[in-house]
């Protein structure tokens, strides 16, 4: 696989370089944010290759983006994390007050980081056992379909009538003795008609697993916590797991009863540690809106009283701390922040200067012209050219894009962006929107097999709104 491929890596192959390539696939420009989380994710590999006391020393150079709305700067970090298959946790900074406020404390931050550790690991771990599940599950389903012959007056004792567990074992009478061999043999025929897709539609009653779980609220200091540990694990094997019965089709058991297997399959305890490692060592925070939090007068008084007492309580999260989570502690040293805000109305520098200086790359993110949202429509892998054309290629119709019809595209937007609230490329979404509805909406009834978007389509279905100062605030 190729070093640049997302979640596949050889990590001393992804050079600062490589990975500016990587991410120039999907965002169009900012090359000066691009180099430094390139030049971040490096350092990163560096590090690990430290010995003793100087790794634990070198902390990771947290990054304050600069740019307005639209401009790339969630995506570079979404793209980024995925690059390396990092836990990644995009967060607004206005959601969250100081101690004593009602709302969420920002410690919530890294618990949200290692719920979603946990969750990439599991899902690694499963993919891994999912060969050996997919047996376990077609054995169950033999026994499913093919019950084993059970002795004729067989009784259970008391704990086995309490917890529902029947014994198929045992001492027979001989005249009460299975036949065996008749048994085999009809599971063997039951295996080929299952693994020839012969029953795939047939109904069965399983026992599944109740997924439920049991929620269990404490009070901490910042509020109530739903902690979400199960009980059935705190009380460890004394109580028998809590099973339902279903009816599903073939094809739908398996995939339950292959899950279950996988569960089974994949230790808990290992996958609690390996999330917690990665959180410590490769998380990526993408903290939003910062900006909003960076008030001109602190003292102001009024509904922003706290916006202080928020910048204070990331500030230990962000030097580096331990936080309790419902999966142990989690040190925050080497986590990397990526910070970002507009700064329309306010400066960094109107940032808390502890919080600053925990900030120490500075990069600005330009503003988009036409020439770049011409090239945001056709160049990245995931361009909206590309997927409008694929989406309606489900339903028989092609699109085909002209040079002409791209340039009055990126040119509206411009203008409209120009002429009402700037958001970025997010303008493109809206515009291409509109510019497809009917064909979308027709399609596949009515709408022509083959639509060329061409300057003139563009002009003649988006320029009265364009136009229109006040229409196009409402419509684009």
């Amino acid at each position: 696989m190729s070093a640049l491929t997302e979640g596949m890596y050889v990590m001393s192959d992804l050079t600062p370089k490589k990975i500016v390539e990587a991410l120039d696939r999907y965002i169009v420009g900012q090359d000066d944010a691009k180099r430094a989380v390139a030049v971040a994710l490096r350092n990163r590999y560096r590090r690990s290759h430290l010995e003793g006391e100087m790794r634990d020393e070198v902390l990771p150079k947290n990054i304050l983006m600069i740019g307005p709305t639209g401009v790339g700067k969630t995506e570079i970090a979404r793209r980024l994390a995925r690059l390396v298959s990092a836990p990644f946790l995009k967060v607004e900074a206005t959601k969250f007050t100081e101690v004593g406020y009602v709302g969420r404390d920002v410690e919530s931050i890294i618990r949200d980081l290692v719920d979603t550790a946990v969750r990439m690991v599991q899902a690694e771990e499963m993919d891994r056992v999912w060969k050996e599940a997919e047996r376990q599950a077609r054995r169950r389903l033999i026994d499913v379909l093919v019950p084993a012959p059970k002795r004729k007056g067989a009784s259970q004792n008391p704990f086995e009538a309490l917890f529902a567990e029947t014994s198929e074992t045992g001492d027979y009478a001989e005249e009460d003795e299975p036949d065996w061999e008749s048994h085999r043999q009809q599971r063997r025929r039951m295996m080929d008609a299952l693994d020839a897709g012969d029953l795939e539609e047939e109904t069965i009653e399983i026992e599944v697993e109740d997924q439920l779980p049991s929620m269990v609220e404490v009070f901490s200091g910042s509020g109530v916590e739903e902690l979400g540990f199960n009980l059935q694990n705190l009380m460890g094997n004394l109580m028998p797991s809590k099973k339902k019965k279903r009816r599903l089709t073939v094809a739908e058991a398996r995939q339950i009863l292959q899950a279950e297997e996988a569960h089974k399959l994949v230790d808990t305890d290992a996958v609690t540690r390996e999330a917690v490692r990665r959180s410590e060592q490769h998380g990526i925070v993408f903290l939003d809106e910062l900006d909003k939090i960076a008030g001109e007068d602190q003292r102001a008084g009024g509904p922003d009283v706290s916006r202080e007492g928020v910048q204070r309580d990331i500030l230990p999260i962000v030097e580096g701390t331990t936080v309790m989570t419902k999966y142990g502690p989690v040190g925050t040293d080497h986590v990397l922040f990526i910070a970002a805000g507009a700064f329309h109305t306010t400066k960094p520098a109107d940032l808390i200067p502890e919080l600053q200086g925990r900030l120490p790359i500075r990069v600005e993110l330009d503003a988009l012209g036409e020439a770049d949202l011409r090239r945001i429509l056709v160049e990245p892998r995931n361009s909206l050219t590309r997927q409008y054309t694929e989406l309606l290629a489900v339903d028989g119709v092609t699109l085909e894009f002209e040079e002409s019809g791209l340039d009055a595209i990126a040119r509206i937007a411009e203008e409209v962006n120009d002429a009402t609230e700037n958001i970025g490329a997010r303008r493109l979404h809206t515009i291409m929107e509109k510019l497809l509805q009917e064909i979308s909406y027709h399609a596949p009834d009515d709408a022509p097999p083959r639509v060329t978007i061409d300057g003139q389509y563009v002009n003649t279905t988006l320029q009265d709104v364009a136009s229109d100062r006040d229409l196009s605030r409402y419509i684009l």
